[in-house]
């Protein structure tokens, strides 16, 4: 099920903690490209310039994204990570005195991550295909710094979900026509704690950024959602996300993400990669395997 109105949102929404403020002038929705603009170039470049994202609703066959949900969570569950006798592709997490976060860690960095089944979702032949159409160029780069994150429901504290940042902080070495597609990896619904942004941010961002006064180290901007809206005078445009939907925004727009609050004890899994055009300056930092210790 897909949000259509921000406020139908029902309860608290947070992020790190605090609370966002759900006025009409501080939540909006996140809106989808129409069916008539998504073979439409000069709409979506257009509507990219003026936004700074695309959501695509199923954008993949929802089993693709389910697949590998699958995959991940079976490949995890003998470190505990998920409940005993679960089907994996639910993502159910388990309890904590199960969980055993050494073994978590040596899947996850030396298996997943540098796995066949997870390049093989990141260079998917759409994926790939629309980069090329959308960037205008036959030869693509995808970035190996490809990162994975399941959040568990009910972790909390500043850095448990993704704090309000744009991407070029961390890929100042390169283009700044990066592409960053963001994958959910099964539903994420709004209390599952999915991907927000910063209505418009990327038009200050780069006025700011063009005055020298935003060149900063590789850092988010705030865990503080609520109080980085009122000093942008902006909206945290929100909404649900399904198994084959795909966003892509670009290097500057500001964007974070929500506490898993779901209900029924469900992970939150998605996957966040970045594409360019090959004979752009290439970032040489993101060239390995993603690690949470990698100092990126």
């Amino acid at each position: 099920m897909h949000t259509s109105d921000a406020s139908r949102s029902t309860g608290v929404l947070t992020s790190n903690g605090y609370v966002l403020d759900q006025s009409p002038g501080r939540l909006g929705s996140l809106m989808p490209v129409p069916e008539e603009e998504r073979n439409d170039l000069g709409a979506l470049h257009e509507r990219f310039r003026r936004d700074g994202y695309l959501l695509f609703r199923g954008f993949f066959e929802a089993k693709t994204a389910l697949e590998f949900r699958r995959h991940y969570f079976a490949r995890l569950a003998p470190s505990g990570l998920t409940r005993p006798g679960t089907d994996p592709r639910e993502g159910v997490a388990g309890t904590a005195d199960r969980f055993d976060r050494a073994a978590m860690r040596q899947i996850l960095y030396n298996d997943l991550v540098p796995g066949p089944e997870y390049e093989a979702l990141c260079r998917h032949p759409r994926l790939v295909a629309f980069h090329r159409w959308f960037l205008g160029t036959g030869n693509v780069h995808l970035h190996r710094r490809k990162i994975i994150r399941h959040i568990g429901p009910g972790e909390t504290g500043i850095g448990t979900a993704t704090q309000a940042h744009y991407d070029l902080v961390y890929l100042r070495e390169g283009t700044d026509r990066v592409i960053s597609s963001w994958i959910p990896l099964g539903d994420i619904p709004i209390a599952r704690g999915p991907l927000i942004y910063l209505e418009r941010s990327h038009h200050h961002v780069l006025r700011e950024e063009a005055a020298g006064r935003l060149k900063r180290p590789a850092a988010s901007m705030t865990a503080d959602l609520p109080r980085l809206a009122d000093a942008y005078d902006s909206r945290w445009l929100i909404t649900d996300f399904a198994a084959g939907d795909l966003i892509v925004h670009n290097a500057h727009i500001i964007h974070a993400s929500l506490d898993n609050a779901d209900p029924d004890g469900l992970f939150r899994l998605s996957t966040d990669l970045r594409y360019q055009a090959a004979a752009d300056p290439i970032d040489q930092r993101w060239q390995e395997h993603w690690h949470d210790q990698d100092g990126l």
